[in-house]
Order: structure tokens, then sequence, then C-alpha cells
């Protein structure tokens, strides 16, 4: 939603920019549409268009960037939740209540992150996150992997080698843990609104300077307005790329699935 308003804002603004120019250049002075006149507009809309190019560039670098980070981190998180699975595994039989809870928080939080996706199967607790504004964590999935977490510092081994795989238990849980929280830091938006706004200022003047110099012909007018669908068009999936989590364009579930099917494992 977050995208589709922003894209459709800029579309707007950008119109209102080319009216302003289109329908007053009738009412300026006649000094005011000379040749001359033309010509220095024209040499400053290109150095804007330039500007508003290399910063257009930039911010699809930046937000394709950013889903790219956020998607390796989620399979990096599911190959350690696989790994701790696999740890708790080799305790042994003791270890079993830690590693259900491991598996409820696990489909707990595929169906809280990807809410539009089938939710995993078996019988968990379900929340939902405020993913549209940027809220990755919920204290109660949090609750649930600290309790794991709990239930893992309780066991009590039996000879060394129990000892020497509680140690490693804990030292994964605890890779887990720093793992969901950068995770939970990603899911913000990285693009600086104030820098957005900037970037529309610029190419609004841009397209008041496309009315005054365009001819008046329905042609001229198509082609303006082709061109504000274009720039509206990029704002969009720039916007959707920096919110890795909502939008058309998310983030793949299919590690964190993965990882669930390592945990319905058998012991």
């Amino acid at each position: 939603m977050q995208e589709t308003l922003s894209a459709l804002a800029v579309f707007i603004l950008l119109l209102a920019g080319t009216g302003v120019g289109f329908f007053g250049k009738p009412y300026l002075p006649e000094e005011h549409r000379r040749h001359e006149t033309l010509q220095l507009i024209q040499l400053v809309m290109t150095m804007l268009v330039t500007f508003a190019a290399l910063v257009l560039g930039l911010l699809t670098a930046s937000a394709k960037s950013s889903f790219d980070t956020v998607g390796n981190d989620f399979r990096a998180y599911a190959a350690e939740l696989i790994q701790l699975d696999t740890a708790l595994r080799q305790y042994g039989p003791e270890a079993q209540q830690p590693r259900s809870l491991l598996r409820a928080y696990t489909a707990a939080a595929i169906a809280a992150t990807w809410p539009s996706e089938r939710p995993p199967a078996g019988n968990y607790p379900r929340f939902t996150a405020d993913l549209n504004h940027d809220k990755l964590e919920d204290v109660s999935l949090g609750d649930m992997l600290n309790a794991s977490f709990i239930a893992v510092r309780k066991l009590q081994p039996a000879d060394s080698y129990q000892q020497h795989t509680q140690a490693e238990c804990i030292a994964r849980f605890e890779r887990v843990i720093r793992a969901r929280w950068k995770l939970i830091e990603e899911a913000h938006s990285s693009i600086s609104k104030p820098f957005l706004t900037t970037l529309t200022f610029w190419l609004m003047i841009i397209f008041l300077g496309f009315g005054i110099v365009a001819p008046r012909n329905a042609l001229a007018l198509v082609m303006i307005v082709l061109g504000a669908v274009s720039i509206a068009s990029a704002v969009y999936v720039i916007v959707d790329l920096d919110t890795p989590l909502t939008g058309p364009i998310v983030s793949s579930s299919q590690p964190m699935r993965d990882a669930l099917i390592h945990l319905d494992r058998a012991p």
C-alpha cells in the first residue's frame, strides 16, 4: 500500500507541475517567451534531469541492495535454525521439548511474516506482525524463542558428551537470536523520506519546464504523461524493494520453509 500511495503522489505532482507550466505559459509576458529564455529553461532542465537520473539510479541500487541483503539474511537465519536443531538432536531425547518449541516458533514466524501465503501445518500460536509499519518484531514470537532457549539451559547433562553438546546448543541459540535481531532491524525502511521529497521537487520543476516548452498538441501531452507514468513506476519499484516483506515484491519464504521441513524430521 505504501508503494502505491508514493507512486500515485509522484504521478499527480508531476502532472500538476506540467499543468502549471502548460496552462500558465500563455499568461507570461512576451519577453519571457522569447527563444533565448526558452533555451535557458531547457539548459536548467537538462541539468536537473541529469541530477534526477543519477539520484534515481542510486536509490534503485540502494533499494535492490537492501532487498538482496534481507533475502540473504533469511537464508542465513534458516541455516542457523537447521544447525541448532541438528545440535539438539545430537543431545538426545531429553532435548525434545526445546526442539518442539523451536519448531512451533519457526512455524509461527513464517505465518506472521508472510501472512498472504499458505501458513505451515501444525498446531502453533498465530501472531500478526505489523509489517506495514516495518515492524517485524513480535514480543510473543520472541518469548517463544526465549522459552526454547531457557529449556536448553535447564537441561541436565548426564555425561561429558551431553555437556559439550549443551554448550554448543547454547552458542548456536545465541547466534540465532543475533540473526533474528539483525532481520528485525533490516525490516525498517532505508530510504530517507526528506531525500525522496527533495527528488520529487526536482522532478516537479523538470515537468514544469516541460509544460512551458512543450508545443500545445495532443502528442506532446501524451508523451509527458507517459514520462510521468514511467517515473512514478520507478518510484513504485524503489519503495516496494525498500519494504521487502510487503507489497508485490517480497523476500522469499522458501528458506524458512525448508528449515521447518528439517525441524519436522523425526528424531
